[in-house]
């Protein structure tokens, strides 16, 4: 049987809370959707897609499937994206890949969103719904930057407002609404004149080739953005610095990418893992030089002189305690 020719792609991001919405979401699209739909949910790796799927099947009227690499796309059909995998499109296919994390999220909505630009470009429609940080604000910029249409659920309505409310504070969007608006504002998006796929951009196009093969160089991310004297928190690469919209964020030549606002916080973490190593190297030798007071009873300088260090390594201690406590309270400041 010939595979219908898919002509719009829905892609959907959530993160906490977001079981439940994509959930009332998929419960409302119509069987007849004309659109194929991929949905990202941050989950953890310990989760049971059977279950999710499940779940999800019980109230869409469309069947819901987690796709294997290489699965050809058919219209009127929901991927949800596997367990600690990317989806990616490329075509009519879908690849999935453990690449490198986006934001520490694999799978990324992110990834979903850019490949989907680069592949549909004018012809996707990107949904954020409910979720903590940033994850989808990069991907809408794509989807608009390639003539997609993007729709968020209203901060006020969602569990948690801040995926929503960034890509809001980033970009126009098309459509600001509530979950139960979003299927009547498909249906009149589809039932207008077929889409006709537009020109992506250069270096949409670039970033959506390097996330689908997993590689890339120091050239090539470079021509993304500036590179900049920072490392990747995690393999230790230069970043580079992509500002799009006045939205930055840093990619690795490995396939890191971090927002700013993850950024600053994985910076945080270092100095704070740093600072334990020292502080506990120093309890450490002090307790070391306290024990040593007890092997030298009969000599007094020598353990004036120990109390004396051990003493001095106690101000020290107590001094990055306190340092590790102001790092904790600049969590609080956003980038």
């Amino acid at each position: 049987m010939k595979i219908e020719e898919v002509k719009n792609v829905i892609t959907i991001g959530a993160s906490a809370g977001g079981l439940s919405a994509v959930s009332a979401l998929l419960a409302s699209l119509p069987e007849d959707l004309d659109a194929a739909v991929f949905i990202v949910i941050h989950i953890s790796k310990a989760a049971i897609e059977e279950n999710i799927i499940s779940l999800l099947n019980k109230k869409s009227k469309l069947k819901v499937s987690i796709p294997k690499n290489g699965t050809k796309i058919e219209n009127g059909k929901v991927y949800l994206a596997p367990v600690d995998h990317h989806m990616m499109l490329s075509e009519d296919t879908i690849i999935t890949s453990r690449g490198a994390k986006e934001n520490h999220w694999r799978p990324s909505i992110d990834v979903l969103f850019r490949t989907a630009a680069a592949a549909y470009s004018s012809c996707v429609t990107g949904i954020i719904l409910t979720g903590l940080l940033d994850d989808g604000t990069s991907g809408m910029i794509a989807i608009k930057s390639a003539g997609g249409t993007c729709i968020v659920q209203e901060p006020e309505e969602a569990e948690y407002a801040d995926m929503p409310q960034s890509v809001i504070n980033n970009i126009d969007v098309d459509y600001r609404v509530s979950l139960v608006d979003m299927p009547y504002i498909l249906a009149d998006l589809y039932s207008r004149a077929d889409c006709v796929k537009g020109e992506v951009p250069a270096a949409l196009k670039l970033e959506s080739e390097i996330t689908l093969r997993m590689s890339s160089s120091y050239e090539e991310t470079s021509k993304l953005g500036k590179p900049t004297a920072l490392t990747c928190p995690d393999c230790g690469g230069v970043l580079t610095k992509i500002t799009e919209n006045g939205n930055t964020r840093y990619r690795c030549f490995t396939g890191h990418v971090y927002s700013e606002e993850v950024l600053g916080g994985e910076y945080i973490d270092k100095v704070e893992e740093a600072l334990w190593v020292a502080i506990r190297m120093m309890e450490e030798r002090r307790n070391f030089i306290s024990g040593l007071e007890e092997r030298i009873q009969s000599n007094s300088y020598l353990i004036q002189d120990r109390k004396k260090r051990a003493d001095e390594l106690k101000v020290h201690i107590d001094r990055l305690k306190g340092v590790l406590k102001d790092v904790g309270d600049s969590r609080i400041i956003k980038l």
